[in-house]
């Protein structure tokens, strides 16, 4: 990946929608098997959106609600254990600080939860299922 250009920069849905969905559809719902029907809401139209792309082509995204919920957080396989989730973290962290919000929360994978703490986030509560898949709520202050 060294001589790879990477850029990281807030999507646009309605302009930029086929490249979120192929990287959402082959993460969540190819590979993870999440029923389509859980993978889209209505939260896709009001959240901020960014997008991963290495040498112009997609590979990694992610969603940030309005009331501070980071999601759909995917990078696609062969792209993985390469660094590019953590800066996709990191810029989105620095988006939700310009958008003044003070406590930024998600639901891991619990496979994810360590990747997570790394970043400064906490984990609460039981562990708990979404799309039959374990989750752990987490939480990080960004005041």
């Amino acid at each position: 990946m060294s001589s790879s250009r990477i850029n990281i920069r807030v999507a646009d849905w309605a302009d930029d929608k086929a490249a979120l969905e192929k990287i959402r559809r082959a993460v969540f719902i190819n590979e993870q098997k999440v029923p389509e029907e859980l993978e889209w809401d209505e939260y896709d139209l009001s959240s901020t959106h960014f997008l991963v792309t290495i040498n112009d082509n997609p590979v990694a995204v992610a969603r940030l609600k309005p009331d501070g919920q980071i999601g759909r957080m995917a990078v696609l396989r062969e792209y993985r254990h390469q660094g590019i989730g953590r800066k996709l973290l990191q810029y989105v962290l620095q988006n939700a600080a310009r958008q003044k919000l003070q406590q930024l929360y998600l639901h891991a994978q619990v496979d994810a939860v360590a990747f997570y703490e790394k970043q400064g986030f906490t984990a609460y509560g039981d562990v708990f299922y979404e799309a039959e898949i374990a989750h752990r709520a987490m939480s990080k202050n960004i005041c």
